[in-house]
C-alpha cells in the first residue's frame, strides 16, 4: 500500500479506539491498555524491522502525536514465558478488549435507544427503486426501506459481486484458566497470521490462515486439522512450554479482507452504501466507519 494509506488507517484505527470507548465506557468492554507485541524467530526478518523503527516513529508522532510508540523489548519474551523466539517490538498503542462484553454493550445501548434489531433473517439481494430500497430476504419477505447500508463485511460478496472484498475464515481456540499466566498483552506473530494473548487467565490464539489461504477464502465457519494443529503446536511449544493446559473452546469466524488494508465506504447506488473490508481491524474501526457510511448515505 501506500504510505499515506498507511498512515491514514492507522489514524482510523486511532479514532475509530476513541470513540468506541466513548460510546460504551472502558469498563463495559474491559479495555486492557496492555500493549501490542511482534515476536520474531527469524534474525532477519527482526533486523529488518527494527532499521526502520526511527523512521516508523518520527512518521507515528506525526500521525497520533505520541513519540516513541515502536521499541524492541526482548526482555518481554522471558517475562511472558514464552520459548522458541528471538526478539521482540512493542507497540505501546495497543491493548485488549473483551469482545464478547463489547458486544453485549452495544445490543443494549441500541435496544435503550429503541432500535430493532433482527437475527436469522437471510438477505437474498437488493433492490433500489429510486425512492425506495426493496430487501428481499431468502424466506421469500421482502421489507421496504428509504436507505440501506451493507456492512456485513466478509459476506458483503453474496449481495455485491463487484466489491473488492474477499472472505478469510479465522480459526481460534482458547484454554481454560491458567494459575499464575504470566503471559500479558497482545501478541502477534508471523507477520500477524498468528495472534494469542490473555482474557480472564487464559491464552486465545487464533491464526494460521497462511497454511492454507485459498481454502480458508470461505464464508463457511468451520476448523481443520491442519490449522488446528499447528495451533496446538505453538501453544505447546512456544506459548505455554512445560505448562499443563486445557483447551475448553474452538471456534471460527470470518474477516473481510482485500487488496488493501483499508474499508470500503462508498454509494453502490443512490440511496444504499456499504461499509465493509475491515481487514481484521472491525473492532478498532466499526464505530467510526459506521459513522462514515451514516454520512456517505445522507450526503
Amino acid at each position: 500500500m501506500p504510505e499515506s494509506t498507511v498512515c491514514e488507517t492507522v489514524k482510523l484505527r486511532n479514532d475509530g479506539l476513541k470513540k468506541l470507548k466513548k460510546l460504551l465506557g472502558e469498563k463495559n468492554m474491559n479495555y486492557l491498555p496492555l500493549g501490542g507485541f511482534e515476536v520474531f524467530d527469524s534474525k532477519s526478518d527482526f533486523e529488518t524491522c527494527a532499521e526502520l523503527i526511527p523512521a516508523f516513529n518520527k512518521k507515528m508522532q506525526s500521525v497520533l502525536r505520541l513519540k516513541n510508540v515502536y521499541g524492541i523489548v526482548n526482555k518481554k519474551l522471558q517475562s511472558s514465558g514464552l520459548k522458541g523466539f528471538s526478539a521482540c517490538i512493542r507497540n505501546q498503542c495497543e491493548g485488549q478488549i473483551n469482545t464478547g462484553m463489547m458486544m453485549r454493550s452495544l445490543l443494549s445501548l441500541a435496544q435503550k435507544k429503541g432500535i430493532l434489531i433482527l437475527n436469522g433473517l437471510e438477505v437474498g439481494k437488493l433492490e433500489d427503486e429510486g425512492r425506495k430500497v426493496n430487501t428481499h430476504f431468502k424466506n421469500g419477505l421482502v421489507v421496504e426501506s428509504k436507505k440501506v447500508i451493507v456492512a456485513t463485511n466478509g459476506f458483503a460478496k453474496q449481495l455485491l459481486p463487484n466489491l473488492d472484498v474477499r472472505p478469510a475464515r479465522a480459526q481460534v481456540l482458547v484454554t481454560a484458566p491458567i494459575k499464575g499466566l504470566k503471559l500479558k498483552g497482545a501478541f502477534h506473530y508471523q507477520k500477524g497470521y498468528y495472534y494469542f494473548r490473555n482474557i480472564d487467565g487464559r491464552v486465545l490464539l487464533g491464526g494460521g490462515r497462511n497454511l492454507d489461504l485459498s481454502g480458508e477464502e470461505t464464508t463457511q465457519f468451520g476448523l481443520t486439522e491442519k490449522i488446528q494443529g499447528k495451533l496446538e503446536a505453538l501453544l505447546s511449544e512456544n506459548i505455554l512450554p512445560g505448562i499443563s493446559y486445557k483447551i475448553e473452546q474452538r471456534w471460527s469466524g470470518i474477516m473481510g479482507v482485500g487488496a488493501e488494508k483499508k474499508p470500503i465506504i462508498k454509494h453502490i447506488s443512490s440511496n444504499i452504501v456499504c461499509a465493509v473490508r475491515m481487514g481484521g481491524m472491525g473492532v478498532a474501526i466499526g464505530s467510526l466507519v459506521g459513522e462514515m457510511a451514516v454520512k456517505e448515505l445522507t450526503k
